[in-house]
């Protein structure tokens, strides 16, 4: 039986979002690690886009990483994680739209013309601030469990905390930090960020998870 292949890269969000499913599914993958300043031509030839997660699986080619997290949670959720609300989808979409062009004109403005970083900034934290009060009476988004909706979401987070700690821990959304350091600490994040080296043709098969 010929495995799924992962091409992934370590500290992109949307990868690992894709890990995250995958490892709660219990799907065997073969893990290529791909450098991104260094694509490997075999990730160039499955998904000339050229950008991670992309899996291949029984010659089907998923370039996109909701489409990972759906494809893994539909062979196998035993954590329940698609159990959620319509509205669960509408705020992965908040976040993967809205959210993350404003994290992005945040963390990169000179890339952005006419960017103001503080503004950016701020419509950012609307969203934040909507999740903090998501977080009041319940340990995740949608109840006591993890959901697609926290794994979907929690990269993006962390993303946006580390451009600057220091002012992202100051500010008052309480409920939201205790739920990111819930999930920065967990053993499944841990895991999934393990260290492997850039992937090469010829190297030995690394598995995942």
């Amino acid at each position: 039986m010929t495995l799924p292949i992962l091409y992934s890269f370590r500290r992109c969000p949307y990868a690992m979002r894709a890990r995250l499913a995958i490892a709660s599914a219990g799907i065997t993958c073969e893990l290529r690690e791909i450098v991104l300043r260094d694509k490997a031509p075999e990730f160039l030839a499955a998904s000339p886009k050229g950008t991670v997660p992309v899996v291949v699986a029984d010659g089907e080619v998923l370039e996109e990483s909701l489409d990972v997290m759906h494809w893994a949670l539909g062979e196998n959720d035993p954590e329940g994680w698609l159990n959620v609300p319509q509205e669960a989808h509408s705020l992965i979409d908040e976040a993967d739209g809205p959210f993350k062009s404003a994290l992005d004109r945040t963390k990169y403005a000179t890339r952005y013309k006419d960017a103001d970083p503080s503004v950016e900034r701020e419509k950012a934290s609307v969203f934040l601030r909507k999740l903090d009060m998501m977080l009041v009476e319940q340990l995740y988004l949608f109840g006591e469990s993890p959901s697609i909706a926290d794994t979907a979401i929690a990269p993006f987070v962390r993303q946006f905390a580390n451009i600057e700690k220091d002012w992202f821990d100051a500010q008052p959304w309480p409920n939201l930090i205790e739920w990111l350091e819930r999930f920065l600490s967990s053993e499944r994040f841990t895991a999934i960020m393990k260290k492997n080296p850039k992937w090469q043709a010829g190297d030995h098969v690394v598995l995942f998870p």
